[in-house]
């Protein structure tokens, strides 16, 4: 196989009106030594869902951890990445309010044991929100946008642990949204989930692309066909193809790519 520090990555580039996050030559170090990831520069479309797929150990859940700098005092991260024009590696940003504007929903379905009502509001609630109407309004808005309260809304007061998995994750995202967020984050959001619950959780994502910006890391190249508009493709923490999901599955541009997409590895 092709040596990848040979490859000329192929990259889709966007007007910087249209970008909502965008990365300039980031690379990340574990240990202060490991390079997971090698100088990724990718700006991400607003009001799209993004794929990032390669094997094991490509780097493209490193490389989602940054966005919201959750890789913050485990790893050394290199280069910027800009959130509209904010330097979110700033010494004086203020990550609980980055992490409200770009919320994350990890793999395995993590709901708090508490009510269902109360991780929906608990962040808000936190923050100071008490006003009763406004949180039964934000709860109701936001299970409706994450196509759980039709199954959820005569038992708001039970305990969420007692819910499927695929509503559990689910329900993270109605926690995550709860907040506003502009960005949502997904690092292998169904892979823990039976077939029926992916496919709800597919139809909820695409139907939340109208009013979020989604970035979504997934193992699934099924699941990235399906439902996003644009696929980046990582491989030994290189960034070797970004287009969109129709180019990149029907007429890759580099033979690692194509290698990736017919099965030949991973």
């Amino acid at each position: 196989m092709q040596d990848v520090k040979e490859v000329k990555p192929h990259i889709v580039h966007f007007d910087k009106d249209e970008q909502i996050i965008s990365t300039q030559d980031l690379s990340v170090f574990y240990g202060g030594v490991t390079q997971k990831l090698f100088d990724a520069s990718l700006g991400f479309k607003k009001k799209t869902i993004t794929a990032l797929i390669g094997g094991s150990g490509s780097g493209k859940s490193t490389f989602l951890r940054c966005l919201n700098r959750m890789n913050d005092k485990i790893a050394r991260i290199d280069g910027k990445i800009w959130y509209h024009d904010l330097d979110i590696n700033a010494d004086n940003i203020n990550v609980y309010e980055l992490r409200k504007n770009i919320g994350m929903v990890f793999q395995k379905p993590n709901p708090f044991p508490k009510s269902i009502r109360d991780n929906i509001t608990y962040a808000l609630v936190a923050n100071g929100e008490k006003d009763k109407q406004k949180l039964d309004q934000i709860v109701e808005e936001s299970l409706r946008a994450a196509a759980l309260w039709d199954e959820v809304k005569d038992k708001l007061n039970k305990s969420a642990l007692a819910l499927s998995g695929g509503q559990q994750q689910r329900l993270c995202i109605a926690r995550a949204l709860a907040l506003k967020p502009e960005v949502l984050l997904l690092d292998e959001p169904a892979s823990a989930l039976d077939p029926v619950s992916t496919s709800k959780l597919e139809d909820t994502l695409k139907q939340l692309r109208s009013d979020y910006s989604m970035i979504m890391v997934t193992h699934n190249m099924q699941q990235a066909s399906r439902i996003s508009d644009y696929t980046a493709f990582f491989h030994l923490g290189h960034v070797l193809e970004y287009n969109t999901t129709e180019n990149i599955f029907t007429n890759p541009q580099g033979q690692i790519t194509e290698d990736y997409i017919r099965g030949s590895f991973g």
